[in-house]
């Protein structure tokens, strides 16, 4: 089997269309590189398998047979890629033509760059915040969530999280990346693993990144191009689950990393603190839900 240069995996569940676009946009990028194109389908009720079989039939498939969630499904689909980079692309992205290009290219001229991300917009044109970020430590958690980093826009102490102080068209090495797109070394993989599987389908991405860093690889956002990210378009019909899922990875993160470093108390405060978030977002869901169901 051919070597290629890049291989793009792309996880579907339930989103046909946006997964069919998101191929369509990588299909159609204007590359001197070689890549390929894996699509993982967990388990879709849409018909989602059936229409890139048909639409795209140069795009390898993998038909699960259940919802593995979104980090065991990419890890399936890297133990299958031939490609010397690795791009996580979401099924609800759209790629630029040059994104490729331009990514690729400053990878092969910066060789201790373990991941890179380009800039990622939301439709109406704003930033996905997400694209470039710090670890979500106790303290950069609690400047976010009580609304520092609002009040003190330009203080990188408060900004921590987002890294909103910082420039989104200045490119910088940054703590990690957004699954929705996010380009590894395969030989970062090789060193640091796959990902961790006990994420369902959140935070396996800042988990991985965390992992990079330790092992001593930079991490770099590059703005030099971009895609558009339709956020939250893929939730699917359980928002509830979703919900319960964020949080849960939350206190994964937490514990796999910076529990042991903290005394109890900070602890318990980060597990207070994300249960009470947890308990208001399902509240707010439930009543959101209802007042839907009265309009209808």
């Amino acid at each position: 089997m051919k070597t290629m240069d890049l291989s793009v995996i792309i996880i579907s569940h339930n989103t046909r269309e946006l997964t069919a676009n998101a191929v369509e946009s990588v299909l159609r990028s204007n590359t001197r590189y070689r890549f390929e194109v894996i699509v993982v389908d967990n388990a879709s009720t849409d018909g989602s398998a059936e229409a890139i079989a048909a639409r795209f039939p140069e795009v390898r498939l993998v038909r699960n047979a259940k919802n593995v969630g979104f980090a065991r499904a990419n890890n399936q689909a890297i133990r299958l890629a031939r490609g010397r980079y690795i791009l996580l692309l979401n099924s609800d992205t759209v790629v630029r033509p040059d994104t490729f290009e331009t990514m690729l290219d400053f990878m092969e001229a910066h060789p201790r760059v373990g991941a890179a991300g380009c800039k990622v917009l939301l439709p109406d044109g704003s930033l996905d915040k997400a694209c470039r970020r710090g670890f979500p430590t106790p303290a950069a958690s609690f400047y976010y969530v009580f609304g520092l980093a609002r009040l003190f826009p330009k203080s990188a102490r408060f900004n921590a999280y987002h890294l909103g102080h910082l420039d989104p068209d200045t490119d910088h090495p940054v703590d990690c990346l957004v699954g929705a797109f996010m380009l590894v070394r395969r030989e970062t993989i090789g060193q640091v693993g796959l990902l961790d599987e006990r994420f369902f389908m959140y935070g396996e991405d800042v988990d991985w990144c965390f992992r990079i860093r330790q092992a001593g690889w930079d991490i770099h956002y590059w703005p030099r191009t971009s895609i558009v990210h339709y956020k939250r378009a893929s939730w699917g019909r359980r928002p509830a689950r979703v919900i319960r899922e964020f949080h849960r990875s939350m206190w994964l993160f937490h514990r796999k990393h910076f529990a042991a470093r903290y005394p109890f108390y900070v602890n318990a405060l980060v597990g207070l603190g994300i249960g009470v978030r947890l308990a208001g977002a399902l509240v707010k869901n439930g009543f959101l839900a209802r007042l839907g169901g009265r309009r209808r």
